[in-house]
């Protein structure tokens, strides 16, 4: 298994949603998590992505999956960074030069405010590799 070369972890909606449903990519972020609660490193997670996360396990798996979602999310070892101007404009100004989705553009914005390391398992985020570092996860069943 790979080991996580930065302090600073951004985990996107792609991460998160692997972790809650168990899938192979799960164990990475599992990893990054264990170390939070260790104090080794800091994980964030956006609250924009929160919000898609909620909305994508409400619509796959019903309300009350995704209030345990919720629930689970909350006792995890991670920061869940609210959004101010700042963030929004950095977002909204990644979105404007890049193909990806705007709760994407948050993830990616948190990363490179902090200088932190985006891990996810989603494509749509190669576009921006140069303006942030991503720790690539497995990819996803389907």
């Amino acid at each position: 298994m790979k080991k996580l070369a930065s302090k600073l972890i951004i985990l996107d909606t792609w991460a998160m949603i692997a972790y809650l449903h168990s899938e192979p990519a799960a164990r990475e972020v599992r990893q990054a998590l264990r170390r939070a609660r260790k104090r080794e490193v800091l994980v964030l997670f956006s609250l924009i992505n929160y919000g898609e996360c909620m909305y994508i396990v409400e619509r796959e798996r019903g309300i009350e999956e995704a209030e345990h979602a919720a629930n689970v999310i909350d006792q995890l070892a991670l920061e869940v960074v609210s959004v101010d101007r700042p963030l929004v404009f950095a977002a909204a100004h990644l979105k404007a030069r890049y193909p990806i989705s705007y709760a994407d553009a948050f993830a990616a914005a948190l990363a490179k405010r902090n200088r932190g390391r985006l891990m996810t398992g989603d494509p749509e985020f190669k576009a921006v590799e140069r303006e942030i570092a991503i720790h690539w996860l497995l990819a996803r069943r389907r």
